[in-house]
Order: structure tokens, then sequence, then C-alpha cells
């Protein structure tokens, strides 16, 4: 009896730990290698061929609550690997909970430097609940590469 009991509570702890590690959040170091691992295949394959690799929510580039997700210099959405529904949309009016202009502030950003961190406000897709969160960009050709942690 003392040996189930012991076995029981084993995959209770291990299951416990796999289901603990799945919810953690990624890193901002995470971030930053998931965007060169993005920007290295758009180089190698071109940005249109990438981009169907970023929008495969059970694919390479989505790890955690990691996503990439591109937008033009125009502010519209070329990719996204947590909310399908934004692709072809313009989002340089998108404002955060704060009144923050996201897009457009980093557009504004990535024309002076070709990466960069910027924060505000955002629904986590793991917690449905709206947090900080700060998204590293990389300016690849006319687009931004995007990966954003919650902090």
């Amino acid at each position: 009896m003392k040996k189930s009991l012991i076995a029981v509570l084993c995959i209770c702890l291990l299951f416990g730990s796999v289901a603990y590690a799945a919810s953690e959040g990624g890193t901002a170091e995470e971030a930053t290698a998931l965007v060169d691992k993005a920007v290295a295949l758009m180089q190698e394959s071109g940005i249109d061929k990438a981009i169907w690799a970023f929008n495969d929510t059970a694919g390479d580039f989505v790890m955690k609550d990691l996503y990439i997700f591109v937008v033009d210099m125009s502010g519209t959405v070329l990719s996204h690997g947590a909310k399908a529904e934004l692709i072809g949309k313009n989002l340089m009016s998108l404002q955060d909970t704060d009144g923050k202009f996201i897009i457009k502030d980093m557009i504004e950003m990535a024309k002076t430097k070709s990466e960069g961190w910027i924060d505000y406000k955002w629904e986590n897709p793991m917690t449905k609940s709206i947090g900080n969160k700060s998204t590293y960009f990389y300016k690849f050709k006319d687009t931004l590469v995007c990966c954003g942690v919650y902090r």
C-alpha cells in the first residue's frame, strides 16, 4: 500500500512539474533568439515563404507564450503566430490600455535604429489577461520581425 501511494505521489509531482514548466513564460533571451531564427529563415527562404512558417501556431516559431509577428513599415500585419485574425490589418493606430501607440512607436524607433525594445500592455494568449509586455523588434528590409515577453 505504501509503495502504491509513493508511486502515485511521484506521478503527481512529475505531471505537476511538467504542467508548471509548460506554464512558464518565455524570457527576453528566448525572444531575441526566436527573432534571430526568424530573420535567418527570411534571409534563406524569402519573406513570403517564411511568413507561412511564422503563422503555424504549432510550428517552430511559437513556444511557451512567445510567438513571431511581422509588420511592414506602414503598420500592416504580415504574420502573427498567436492571432491570425490580425493578419492583413493595419495597426498603425493601435493603442494599448494606457493609450500608447504600439506599432506606430515601434516603426518610429525602427527609423533610427535597426533593433530595439518597446514596452506596452497586451493580452497574454495563455492567461487571457492584460499585462505588461516588452517586444523586441529587428528591422529586416521593409519589415519589423517581432517577439514579445510578458512581464
